[in-house]
């Protein structure tokens, strides 16, 4: 860990498709800092989500670390991470470039059989059924407008007010924002 990082403790959130977890694996690894992606920890083999209360103590666990990154829109984690975070980044880019990046990565996975966790893998009929609630296109539509209405209002809690935000709304923004934090792995 290094201690000169202007943050420790990091959330980042955005729609599906967005990029939240490269974003925040080239972060922690600029930062040198720890990084977990919530559905790592949320979905078991066969895609079976994971009893509520260990999920949540698993996020306990991570949560309870000096530095940390996250990246994730578990609102069933909320209460745990962010009272412990400092920074929330929110990867708020436009609808037709998530779903463009949303639809690139999801045929990207299924051609490649990429595991993502615990042995899990997009399956083709699931996402080609975008009427599925395993499809993850059709969660994209469910959550990207609500997302956007959703996180401003979350950010004026009480309970959030010592949070700071950074909304970055294109890649490029995101990569100048990245490359402006001092690189401790120098």
């Amino acid at each position: 860990m290094d201690k000169s990082s202007p943050f420790q403790r990091v959330l980042v959130i955005g729609s599906t498709g967005t990029g939240k977890t490269t974003f925040a694996r080239q972060l922690a690894a600029r930062l040198n800092i720890l990084h977990t992606e919530l559905d790592s920890l949320y979905w078991e083999p066969n895609w079976t989500a994971r009893p509520l209360f260990e999920f949540r103590a698993d996020v306990e666990e991570f949560a309870s670390g000096e530095a940390w990154i996250a990246d994730g829109n578990y609102t069933s984690a909320r209460d745990v991470l962010w009272p412990r975070a400092q920074i929330v980044i929110w990867l708020d880019y436009g609808f037709w470039l998530t779903f463009g990046r949303l639809m690139r990565r999801t045929y990207r996975r299924i051609f490649n059989h990429e595991e993502l966790w615990n042995g899990n893998r997009e399956n083709a009929l699931n996402q080609l059924k975008f009427w599925s609630k395993d499809s993850l296109i059709h969660w994209f539509f469910k959550t990207f407008w609500r997302r956007r209405r959703e996180i401003p209002e979350v950010l004026t809690w009480p309970e959030y007010s010592h949070l700071t935000l950074v909304r970055l709304r294109s890649p490029r923004e995101a990569e100048e924002w990245k490359f402006e934090l001092p690189d401790s792995t120098q």
